[in-house]
């Protein structure tokens, strides 16, 4: 059965001056969220997830991956991207985890944006009106400090305590006056290996 969506949330943020200096270029962050009955809700505990996931992930990921695109302007507008889940206090992490971290839900994001990375994201347990964090990363390149961004957000009214907040995020750009360097410049400095940073 697909997932029962009470009710989807778009957020839009358009950042023109930071730090007291204009934008070059604006940046957009979009949030795409949808709050839903959690699938798991008042059957104890289950030990075998996937006829849920299977059920519900697929349709979330189309769903709030159109609303991104419908907000960008198109997939090739999108370069950072995250993703996030907050389990109502009667659900566990887990339910949450189960449907946001599967390549049902991701890769319709992936895909339609032409990404390579993994998708960034949150994963947690809380109250009505609870911080929704998702954090951004550049959609092809983790080592691009630029877009570690995090997009900030609660709703009033979700999750309820059988309610799980599904989200997913993105940005047009990095941050604007971004001046702290990619992580390849420290590996250098450091002469450490792109594939071992700590070198241990």
């Amino acid at each position: 059965m697909a997932a029962e969506i009470r009710k989807t949330l778009l957020q839009v943020e358009h950042t023109l001056i930071e730090g007291g200096k204009p934008a070059e270029t604006p940046l957009v962050l979009i949030a795409a969220v949808a709050v839903i009955r959690n699938p798991w809700a008042g059957m104890g505990f289950v030990e075998d997830l996937r006829p849920a996931i299977n059920a519900c992930a697929p349709g979330l990921g189309a769903r709030l991956t159109q609303m991104i695109l419908e907000a960008a302007g198109g997939g090739d507008r999108v370069e950072g991207y995250g993703k996030a889940a907050i389990v109502g206090v009667n659900g566990e992490v887990e339910h949450g985890s189960a449907l946001i971290h599967t390549l049902r839900f991701g890769n319709h994001y992936r895909e339609a944006v032409g990404a390579k990375s993994y998708l960034a994201f949150t994963n947690t347990r809380g109250p009505a009106n609870a911080s929704l964090q998702i954090p951004l990363m550049d959609k092809n390149d983790g080592g691009r400090r630029s877009h570690y961004l995090t997009i900030q957000l609660a709703i009033p009214d979700a999750p309820a305590p059988d309610e799980i907040v599904i989200a997913l995020g993105a940005s047009t750009g990095g941050r604007p006056h971004h001046r702290i360097g990619d992580r390849y410049q420290d590996l250098k400095e450091l002469g450490h290996d792109v594939d071992n940073p700590a070198a241990v």
